[in-house]
């Protein structure tokens, strides 16, 4: 079976459906594994919210989506974040908010677990260094963890004596997953950080063990130009342009 592993779509709809469209030219995909942040942002909340809705899949919750349907406070937001949170509140609709409050913590699927943030702390924790690698694999069991949050693809793989090591996921990079115990982070749909602008998404192939990262360009310049139109804080549709 092939699973597509997205993650931090971020309310934008023209890199979501670029991403939809590559799958399928790739050849598709049976199930979707959704990370967290399918809202926050970006312009198209409702839509990107419904149109995950329409595919086969699982999915944890992300800051964002709490902060969204309130379930979170946006004090600890930057004020932009803040700001589209409180604007995403706006356009959600009752089966939006209904759907991302069901959404779990965490999902435990056969080899793998999915959170958005680490398996220590769910929410906030950003796993981007060794180190923090290192002190979350006490707080999960199976082989596997998908993460998102950071919007950086990223891996953290231990040796034998379970001493990690990390490395970015580069566009076309393979892995074959194997007896090492990894992080992985498919990078972010709707917002990625890395400094490449283009969609970021991976697929997994369970009979080969093997998950392939892609890059996607997509049309910034729609999500720019609707960002701008509902007043949102500008720099959202700026660093879209620069990958940040």
């Amino acid at each position: 079976m092939r699973y597509a592993i997205i993650a931090d779509i971020h309310a934008n709809l023209a890199a979501f459906t670029a991403v939809l469209e590559d799958i399928r030219h790739r050849g598709g995909a049976e199930k979707f594994w959704s990370l967290g942040d399918v809202v926050g942002y970006g312009p198209e909340p409702h839509q990107c919210v419904e149109l995950l809705h329409q595919l086969d899949h699982i999915g944890v919750v992300g800051n964002n989506d709490l902060a969204s349907i309130g379930k979170i406070s946006t004090a600890e937001f930057n004020p932009e974040a803040a700001a589209a949170c409180q604007w995403t509140a706006q356009q959600l609709t009752p089966a939006d908010i209904e759907y991302l409050d069901k959404l779990p913590l965490v999902i435990e699927a056969g080899d793998f677990t999915l959170v958005h943030g680490s398996p220590r702390e769910p929410v906030w924790e950003y796993l981007v260094s060794v180190d923090i690698a290192q002190e979350n694999l006490a707080y999960f069991k199976s082989p596997f963890c998908l993460v998102g949050h950071s919007h950086v693809p990223l891996v953290f793989s231990s040796d034998k004596s379970g001493i990690l090591s990390g490395k970015p996921l580069l566009n076309n990079t393979k892995l074959t997953l194997a007896k090492n115990r990894l992080f992985i982070n498919p990078g972010s749909i709707g917002q990625p950080r890395d400094g490449d602008p283009r969609a970021s998404y991976a697929l997994y192939d369970d009979e080969t063990r093997q998950l392939r990262l892609y890059r996607v360009p997509y049309d910034i310049r729609s999500t720019q130009e609707k960002i701008i139109a509902y007043d949102l804080p500008l720099r959202l549709a700026t660093r879209l342009s620069h990958g940040w």
